[in-house]
């Protein structure tokens, strides 16, 4: 008798993942597909105890609802990417938003905030699960030993280590930001378009839209110039590429 072949669950070890949401259903079923999956989940049903979990159980990616009791989920996003309540050192973990709110500008606001992902409720479990899948095989990725190292001019990236320093001061990027920053640095003096960006940015799916990518660009460009260099170059029409020395011609200014 023939049998079809099993399909491998994710085996990164122990990955911990932070549900936060004030309905105990919704955590429930997320909770249940993460652990099926092998994930280590905790679990918090408001924005404080959310904060004090992260602070205790340091988690690798939290799941965070906007709509909550106390500090909402925007509040617990800007706190963690502040480095307030012990997240100093961890303030780039991945944040996957869930929202019931749909429209564009509410999306916008939380990738603004910090966040690296928004889902929508009602939401697909499975969905969710292959978006935080997602997010870790990118970052076992990025810690291939053959990329560990990125110079750029005066940039310098340590991708296992998730740090990058820009005139030898460090660089505070959320995960997508640095994710973001390592594709074109690996492509740099090359032009990337969107879709190669949202490819190295969020492998695994390509749901995610140029709105989505252009408000990371303009936040990680503005941190490169607030750092001192306008890296990004936007070639009109085209994409986007790293250049070592910034160009102070029209096209750099482009968002």
């Amino acid at each position: 008798m023939s049998h079809a072949p099993a399909v491998a669950a994710y085996t990164a070890p122990m990955r911990k993942v932070l549900v936060v949401d004030d309905d105990s259903h919704i955590r429930n079923v997320i909770c249940f597909a993460l652990r099926r999956e092998g994930f280590v989940v905790v679990e918090a049903r408001d924005g404080n105890a959310a904060l004090l979990a992260f602070e205790r159980e340091a988690p690798d990616l939290l799941i965070l609802d906007i709509m909550m009791p106390g500090p909402d989920g925007l509040e617990v996003c800007q706190s963690i990417r502040a480095g307030g309540r012990g997240a100093a050192a961890r303030g780039n973990v991945p944040i996957l938003f869930l929202s019931a709110k749909d429209a564009e500008p509410d999306r916008i606001v939380g990738l603004e905030v910090g966040g690296d992902d928004y889902i929508v409720k009602p939401f697909s479990p499975r969905e969710l699960v292959a978006r935080v899948k997602a997010f870790f095989r990118r970052a076992e990725a990025l810690a291939d030993p053959a990329q560990r190292e990125i110079a750029a001019g005066p940039l310098r990236m340590h991708v296992d280590a998730w740090q990058a320093t820009l005139h030898d001061r460090p660089l505070e990027l959320t995960r997508t930001e640095f994710r973001l920053l390592t594709t074109l640095a690996q492509h740099q003096g090359k032009v990337l378009n969107r879709e190669s960006l949202m490819n190295g940015t969020y492998p695994g799916h390509r749901i995610v839209s140029d709105r989505t990518i252009d408000s990371h660009l303009r936040r990680l460009r503005g941190k490169l110039r607030d750092g001192g260099a306008d890296l990004i170059e936007t070639v009109h029409g085209v994409g986007f590429r790293l250049i070592i020395e910034p160009n102070k011609g029209e096209d750099s200014q482009g968002g």
